[in-house]
């Protein structure tokens, strides 16, 4: 059974918690939309909380705070980071929590997050819309980060592999930033997988980005796993960031799991959706981490 209440979280008095019992998800109507805390009831967090921005409302400038977002890519020092500071509206529709943010001023875009969690199990999902409440046409696509916190692995699963010269078209773009150091130490790059582990000793930025149509994304965090799924709805071409439906990004306070939507021209009044599902899985271990084990251990999750 699912139930919605209101709490105070980290000193946000406006905030609701949606449980079922086995996992348990909080959003908060003081700034965002966001969604601060996801994972099993009674348990850790895996999302990363900024300590001294929470709780806090009315920053003149985009805070990095924490938890799940919804931005517009591509990425643009202005206009990605409009403040998300103000209050939310948030509407309790049964077993669905909607959370819309104020029209932006920087970017005439209204953010929304609904929710809609499993009555058993750990299942979420999670559907964003960006909407153009401007007066112009604006070329945008839906761009989903979630921020985990420190110490994990995140994985990511590259299209099926094959054989040359049976397979001669490519599968896939892997996208790299102009601060993408492939020799730094937190990358694995397999034949199937794409591993980068959080260091909060390492203040490096490390960033890639690929297409699966099936795309998928995992984080270890101290056992438990988080998986982040969204389904590719265009060719490569219709993608940012020379095609990326997936990109992973760390420094020392995090590490990021994003997807991102096709590129999409919304005239004034149009909106865009983007849908993510979530699981959350429990006595995950990793050792050698090589192909062979992550097909065995995380494949059968995602």
């Amino acid at each position: 059974m699912i139930t919605i209440e209101k709490i105070n979280y980290q000193d946000w008095a406006n905030s609701w918690q949606v449980s079922n019992g086995e996992v348990e998800l909080v959003v908060t109507g003081d700034v965002g939309p966001r969604v601060m805390h996801y994972g099993f009831a009674g348990g850790q967090n895996f999302f990363k909380e900024f300590a001294g921005q929470m709780g806090k409302t009315g920053e003149a400038t985009w805070q990095p705070r924490g938890g799940h977002r919804v931005w517009i890519a591509p990425e643009d020092i202005v206009k990605s980071y409009a403040p998300d500071n103000a209050p939310v509206a948030t509407d309790v529709e049964g077993d669905v929590i909607v959370c819309t943010g104020p029209v932006e001023a920087l970017t005439g875009m209204e953010k929304k997050i609904t929710v809609k969690m499993a009555a058993t199990g750990t299942a979420v999902e999670l559907i964003h819309q960006v909407r153009n409440a401007g007066g112009e046409p604006s070329r945008v696509a839906p761009w989903v980060l979630t921020m985990f916190a420190q110490g994990g692995s995140g994985i990511h699963g590259f299209p099926p592999r094959g054989t040359h010269p049976e397979m001669l078209e490519p599968t896939n773009p892997l996208v790299m930033w102009a601060f993408t150091h492939l020799d730094d130490p937190r990358w694995r790059l397999s034949r199937k997988y794409l591993v980068l582990r959080q260091d909060p000793n390492n203040r490096n930025p490390q960033k890639l980005g690929t297409y699966n149509r099936h795309t998928w994304g995992a984080y270890l965090l101290n056992g438990e796993l988080f998986v982040k799924r969204y389904e590719a709805v265009a060719s490569p071409a219709a993608y940012p960031d020379f095609g990326c439906t997936f990109e992973t990004f760390t420094n020392a306070d995090i590490l990021e799991l994003e997807t991102l939507g096709p590129l999409t021209t919304l005239a004034p009044g149009e909106s865009v959706s983007h849908t993510e599902r979530w699981t959350a899985h429990r006595d995950v271990r990793l050792s050698a981490w090589t192909d062979e084990e992550l097909d065995a251990v995380v494949l059968p999750l995602v």
